[in-house]
């Protein structure tokens, strides 16, 4: 069962720089970004086994500068 533990937004509303994180337990931890708005927006997934690695890519994420999508 997936459950959503906690999202952030950067509070802009911009079509290129909104930016919407995910954290989310399925049981896997899975970072989910989106950087854009949800027609044109690029998502960023990345799956880890324990919580602190998972946070670690949220505050990337929520950097001024996120990683890049790959």
């Amino acid at each position: 069962m997936q459950e959503v533990v906690r999202r952030w937004w950067n509070g802009v509303w911009g079509r290129l720089t909104r930016r919407d994180v995910w954290l989310v337990r399925e049981p896997h931890w899975t970072v989910m970004a989106r950087v854009g708005n949800t027609e044109s927006g690029k998502v960023l997934r990345s799956e880890f086994d324990t919580e602190p690695p998972a946070l670690e890519m949220v505050i990337a994420c929520c950097a001024p500068t996120p990683p890049a999508s790959g």
